[in-house]
Parts: structure tokens; C-alpha cells; sequence
């Protein structure tokens, strides 16, 4: 019954969803139901989270997938038919405006901040604070992850989105917003507990408190800040997993256009894309978690792990991001904290996949980094390697200060349908 009243309710909601076309962003439908009556009761605003649940999904986070595995070597393309895949493959100015998938990231990532924040304005004032309180959770997580998506890859970010001519921010401001919106849902559930009422109307597989923390812990650390970063990070409880799940009627996106098709990109190989100085080792257990082999028809690599059929969930963060997270910011205190960061970064090293909420694990012998730099070095391979197409290495390489010829992208241009419509648009960066 949860799934036809969740389905019922999204297929009335294309009203609450960016219909951005031409220059006038308009986000009505005259067809479907108001916003005033969908955003007044409790299973309307669920009925929205669910939408923007599935927006994120299949646009969002598959954008990242692609744009990122292509830009930093984690997967080649196949078919050169596939023209934004084409320039990502490329790389440097062949990535332009004209870019079917960014554009469809940036509108995506923008209706969802727009839906999120809508819900967020009605769950408040909703009189059962404990469902309010799982409505402004949930949504704030959708609005902070699309946020980080476009903090991460371009160099400004929209100050409002759902105007004209909107201004824009650096970039570093956008995740500030990011966790200011995480801080405020922490804040309104500590007030007010989510209640079970909510819980059991929320899609399965979502653990909304620990995912908070977790990708406040993320912006944190994107963010430079490694003092909050561990605060958050100590926050979460690694025993738990927090996934996106999926079905047939709404397949895993990834699976969906990449691996059952075989026709868009698959791994590079067993070192997915990394230098041999950091390449993972034979006996690495994530390799085969993430990648599995065709004896029989090339390519050799293909994509496992959470792309490996319609129903396989995809996790909105990770217990190993958590305890790299904390190794990164013992590393880079101002007095680098190495006894800590090297039992953190061990913690990923050693640990086997039945450790582990999510089932990946090295299961290595532990490793012994000298100095910070040392440390840091190890980090960034096992975050590359546990992180493995989860759409942060790009963010990744910039901050480890990674040789730009590792990539084929730094950040990306504007699509022209943002230049077109707004006259404040920044230039694009030179790569």
C-alpha cells in the first residue's frame, strides 16, 4: 500500500518539479495540482520527497557517475555515438556549453533545491513536529547533496535558484550553504524527534540522522574545515548503511543506461584509472567488489558493486568515506596528528568486506606512512579506490593537488541554457 500511495501521489506532483524552458524559469503546471494543496498536508510533502528523491537519482547522481568516471580516467568510453560522454572523454575545451548531461545535472540539481526547499517552508508548519522533522530531514539531505554537486563542479554557484538573472557565489559558498542547511535539519530533529510515523512512510534504506552528520562531515572537509569535518564524522555510526533503494518500475540509473547495455563507458581496468604509484594491489578486495571480468566478449572490465543490476542500491555515503574522512583531518591539522590518521586510514586498509555495512573491504595488511604526506598519499589512493564512481574524486584530485594531466577537466563550463537565460553567468574556467 506504501508504494501505490507513494506512486499516485509522485505522478501528481509535475507541478512542484522545474519545468525550466526558454529564458522564464516556470515551475507551474496547469494541469496538475496546485502547490498550495500538495505542500499543505503530510502525505502530499512525502509524496514531493519521493519525487525529488527519484530526480536526484536518475539525474543527479547518474550525471556525477558519468561526468566524473569519464574526467578523471575511472572509466573509458565506448561508444563515441554518446556525444557529452564523447567531450567528458575528450577532456579540455571539447567540454562546453553545448553539453547535454551538465546541463541536465544543473537543472536537475536546481529542482531539487527548489522541491527540498519548498518542503522544508511547509513541513514547518505542519502540527506534528516528529513528521515535520523527518520531512525537513530528508529533504534537506536531497538539497544538500545537489548543493555539493554543483559546488563540486563549477566554479561559482546560483545565490537563489528558481529566479531570473540569479547572482552567483564562489563555489567554497555553496557548501557553506550545504551544511547550514544540514545544521538547521539537525537542529529541527534534536527539537523534535522523527517520529515512527514518518519512518514508515519514508522510502526504505535511508538512515536520515547518520546520512546528516555523514555529509556535513563530507562539506566539512571539502570545505577545508578538518576540526568540523572530524566533529561530524565522530557523529556517525559506522555499524549503519543509508541507501538509495530501487525496483523495477524505477530502475538503478547506472544499471539502467550503462551496465546492461554495455554501450556507454565501463572501468579502465584493475587499476580503476589510478597511476601505478598509487594503483590498488593485486590482492585488493575492492577491485573485484567493484569490477567484474567477460572472458568472452571485450571489454574485459566491467562495472560490479552498486551498478550490477536494476535493484542494487546505491549508498548516499560511506562507512569507509567516514573513517577516511577522520584520517584527512588528523593529517592535516596544523600539527599533524599521525598515530590518529594512521589508525583511521587502517581502519579501511585491513577491514574485511563482512566488516563492513556496505560489504567492501581491502582486507589488506595494515600500512605504516612516515610522514604526513606519506599519510595523505594513502588516503587519497583509498579514498579513489573505496569511493570507487561515487562522483567525488574530481573534488578529490583538487584538493590533494593531484598533476592536472590526470584529468581532463578542473571544473566545468556553464551550460548555454543558464548563459542564454541569465546575464549574471560567470565566464567559464579556462579548464
Amino acid at each position: 500500500m506504501k508504494k501505490i500511495i507513494h506512486i499516485t501521489i509522485y505522478s501528481s506532483l509535475a507541478a512542484l518539479l522545474i519545468q525550466a524552458t526558454g529564458c522564464k524559469k516556470d515551475y507551474t503546471n496547469p494541469n496538475a495540482a496546485t502547490s498550495t494543496q500538495v505542500l499543505s498536508s503530510a502525505k502530499g510533502l512525502v509524496g514531493v520527497v519521493v519525487g525529488i528523491q527519484k530526480t536526484y537519482t536518475a539525474n543527479v547522481a547518474y550525471g556525477m557517475s558519468d561526468a566524473t568516471g569519464l574526467v578523471t580516467n575511472e572509466t573509458f568510453l565506448l561508444n563515441p555515438g554518446n556525444t557529452s560522454e564523447l567531450q567528458f572523454s575528450t577532456g579540455g575545451t571539447a567540454v562546453d556549453g553545448t553539453n547535454g548531461l551538465l546541463s541536465n545535472v544543473w537543472t536537475s540539481a536546481s529542482k531539487v533545491i527548489y522541491d527540498a526547499n519548498n518542503v522544508i517552508t511547509a513541513a514547518s508548519q505542519l502540527s506534528d513536529k516528529g513528521y515535520a522533522s523527518g520531512l525537513i530531514g530528508y529533504a534537506s539531505i536531497l538539497k544538500a547533496l545537489s548543493i555539493g554537486c554543483m559546488a563540486g563542479y563549477w566554479e561559482k554557484v546560483p545565490d537563489t535558484i528558481g529566479i531570473n538573472n540569479a547572482t552567483f557565489s564562489d563555489r567554497m559558498t555553496g557548501y557553506a550553504r550545504a551544511i547550514a542547511a544540514i545544521d538547521k535539519a539537525i537542529t529541527t530533529i534534536n527539537a523534535n524527534a522523527i517520529s515512527n510515523t514518518f519512518l514508515t512512510d519514508l522510502p526504505a534504506g535511508v538512515d536520515i540522522v547518520n546520512t546528516l552528520y555523514a555529509l556535513k562531515a563530507r562539506y566539512q572537509l571539502f570545505s577545508n574545515n578538518y576540526t568540523g569535518a572530524l566533529a561530524a564524522a565522530n557523529m556517525v555510526d559506522l555499524s549503519k548503511k543509508s541507501v538509495f533503494n530501487f525496483e523495477a518500475a524505477n530502475p538503478n540509473p547506472v544499471f539502467n543506461a550503462v551496465t546492461s547495455t554495455n554501450n556507454v563507458y565501463q572501468p579502465v581496468d584493475s587499476t580503476l584509472g589510478l597511476p601505478a604509484s598509487v594503483a590498488p594491489d593485486l590482492s585488493d578486495k575492492r577491485v573485484p567488489f567493484y569490477t567484474t571480468i567477460n572472458a568472452i566478449i571485450n571489454p574485459r572490465f566491467r562495472l560490479n558493486g552498486f551498478w550490477n543490476s536494476a535493484t542494487t542500491a546505491i549508498p548516499l555515503y560511506y562507512p569507509g568515506e567516514i573513517s577516511l574522512i577522520k584520517a584527512e583531518a588528523y593529517a592535516r591539522q596544523s600539527t599533524p596528528d599521525l598515530v590518529n590518521g594512521i589508525v583511521e586510514l587502517n581502519k579501511v586498509v585491513t577491514k574485511k568486506p563482512a566488516n563492513d555495512a556496505l560489504g567492501i573491504g581491502a582486507d589488506l595488511p595494515p600500512v605504516a606512512p612516515v610522514t604526513a604526506a606519506d599519510l595523505l598519499l594513502q588516503i587519497y589512493r583509498n579514498r579513489c579506490i573505496e569511493l570507487y564512481l561515487s562522483g567525488m574524486k574530481l573534488e578529490d584530485m583538487r584538493r590533494f593537488g593531484r598533476p592536472t594531466s590526470e584529468r581532463k577537466r578542473n571544473l566545468f563550463p556553464y551550460p548555454f541554457r543558464e548563459r542564454d537565460s541569465n546575464a549574471n553567468t560567470p565566464a567559464d574556467p579556462v579548464f
